[in-house]
């Protein structure tokens, strides 16, 4: 791994803490089904077919265990997470933490306007949507900088909350996947669910795999790998923290599914 030092943390008795992290983008909104680009300036609440979703989401997830809930704060991804949470029983004694380094990125002038003509920009500029900064956008390297503070915001919060009565003395064998909603998760005593948006979780795949060095999962389109999950769709990865020299940081990390969208309603 290239970079896992963002994330060191000192403790003197843990051997080392495995937990999963499951993304899931937020349901649909009137912007999405019309094309148009909402970003931070534009916090439209979920159409009737993104309630729809996000029922489904908390059906599909509803038996999967969660030991913490981190949301964007924005109206859409908290609706997503207060439907898929009444669904889960693990989640009735939890408290949804919401968080402004999960925003959208930020799309500047092209903010409210049609998801054609920012493409049509990029285009221009001779770069893709996603990854194009648009005049007084976000660029990637900012919008990184927040992913990695989340990231690292959350680490810590996650061993001072579970790591006494988790701590392991070895990682647990990858579990099967087997197109089941808790794939992975078998041995792994800590998962925590991260509710936010479309170009945000384009960032964050990106700098798991290419910035923390995430293998993909076996058989996975490569193709497929930096595109912009579905409304609702979910992506789970499995990591470890690990003892070094009285410290502990990120030794290892897997992804067991991404994009997945099996409970959408077609």
């Amino acid at each position: 791994m290239r970079r896992v030092s963002y994330f060191v943390t000192h403790f003197q008795s843990m051997t080392a803490l495995t937990f999963g992290i499951t993304f899931v983008r937020h349901g649909e909104t009137q912007y999405n089904k019309d094309g148009l680009v909402q970003g931070q300036a534009i916090d439209s609440p979920l159409s009737e077919i993104g309630l729809q979703q996000a029922e489904s989401a908390g059906r599909y997830l509803k038996d999967v265990k969660f030991s913490n809930v981190f949301v964007s704060d924005m109206l859409r991804a908290r609706q997503t997470a207060e439907m898929i949470m009444k669904h889960n029983s693990s989640c009735s004694n939890l408290q949804m933490a919401c968080d402004p380094l999960l925003k959208e990125v930020s799309f500047g002038i092209a903010e409210g306007g049609r998801m054609q003509d920012l493409k049509d920009m990029a285009k221009a500029a001779g770069q893709t949507f996603p990854g194009f900064t648009p005049p007084e956008g976000e660029t990637q390297e900012q919008v990184k900088e927040r992913v990695k503070k989340f990231l690292e915001k959350m680490f810590q919060q996650i061993q001072s909350e579970h790591w006494r009565e988790n701590s392991l003395s070895a990682t647990p064998e990858p579990s099967p996947v087997e197109g089941k909603a808790d794939d992975g998760m078998k041995g792994v005593p800590v998962h925590a669910m991260v509710v936010t948006h479309g170009a945000y979780m384009y960032m964050v795949m990106r700098y798991l795999v290419e910035d923390l060095d995430c293998p993909l999962p076996q058989g996975f389109d490569k193709a497929l790998m930096f595109s912009v999950s579905p409304n609702t769709g979910l992506c789970r990865f499995i990591l470890t923290l690990g003892k070094e020299d009285d410290a502990f940081k990120l030794s290892g990390i897997r992804c067991v599914f991404m994009h997945r969208g099996d409970h959408i309603k077609k």
